[in-house]
């Protein structure tokens, strides 16, 4: 499972001109689900995602994590953030999930960090989004479980 971290001041995620998910402070992540993935990389992810300590302390340091600082969390799926890009010039979406395992990972990343993060937004999975977000930083990490 992959998770490109963001750290923003603010991001929302449109869906036909609708606002489906916002957050002020925090992270925005787009998720990427591979065939290998289990709701064990998802577990692992969303710790990584609570606790990578990407926000400044009082000396301007990377030392605080995102329930450190009671940010937000705005999470994205994203099936092509797992294609190949090794050859050619053209994309291979053969190392990303199927749709039904990527939607059934997503949903559980999501409803598990609803459990035990306070702020927690999301895109809507297989939609067309649209994505804004004003990248604090710009601070962005890629995570892999």
């Amino acid at each position: 499972m992959k998770g490109l971290l963001q750290r923003v001041r603010g991001a929302r995620v449109e869906v036909a001109g609708e606002v489906v998910g916002a957050v002020d402070q925090g992270l925005l992540v787009l998720v990427a689900v591979e065939p290998e993935d289990t709701r064990a990389s998802a577990d692992k992810l969303l710790n990584k995602l609570l606790n990578y300590r990407v926000f400044s302390d009082a000396e301007g340091k990377m030392n605080l994590s995102l329930s450190d600082v009671g940010g937000g969390l705005l999470l994205v799926s994203q099936f092509t953030l797992a294609a190949d890009t090794k050859n050619g010039l053209r994309p291979s979406f053969s190392t990303a999930a199927p749709p039904a395992l990527g939607e059934e990972l997503f949903d559980y990343l999501l409803v598990k960090a609803k459990q035990v993060h306070g702020t927690v937004a999301s895109g809507r999975f297989g939609a067309d989004m649209q994505v804004h977000l004003v990248n604090d930083g710009p601070v962005t990490f890629l995570l892999q479980t």
